[in-house]
């Protein structure tokens, strides 16, 4: 049984402080529709795409510069068998300098090989994490709905 959550990395030429302000840019990066705050510590949000995957998720950690984590309060996917897959998962985002670089580093811990919805999700995030997030901190423009 693999236990391994998912993550993947990248870096930048951009700051930390700028990857930070893009990754709380939500709607920058993420399509879908995106309901509530994104970028204050206990802010909580919703995402919906179709009837196919909704979750809402709660801002635990916000350390400027270094760290986001949002803790998945509910989710209802309709791909996989267990629909609350995501619930009482955490997304976490961290942001550290590479010499002149600005490595940003996200984990989606509990998205295991395991699980059902691994191989969709961890195919999903790999598009907006290190296309769409990747594409807004270093350029401006996220473009997360060329996906669609």
């Amino acid at each position: 049984m693999n236990n391994q959550n998912y993550t993947t990395a990248f870096t930048v030429d951009q700051t930390p402080e700028e990857a930070f302000a893009a990754i709380n840019n939500v709607r920058g990066w993420w399509s879908g529709n995106l309901e509530g705050n994104t970028d204050k510590l206990g802010d909580e949000f919703t995402y919906r795409h179709e009837d196919i995957h909704y979750s809402k998720q709660k801002i635990t950690e916000l350390i400027p510069g270094k760290k986001v984590v949002w803790h998945v309060l509910e989710a209802n996917l309709n791909f996989v068998e267990d629909k609350s897959e995501w619930t009482g998962t955490d997304i976490t985002f961290e942001i550290s300098k590479k010499s002149d670089k600005t490595e940003v580093r996200f984990t989606h811990v509990g998205l295991v090989a395991d699980r059902e919805c691994y191989g969709e999700c961890s195919d999903a995030w790999g598009y907006y994490i290190n296309g769409c997030l990747r594409n807004l901190i270093a350029t401006g423009k996220g473009q997360p709905d060329e996906k669609e």
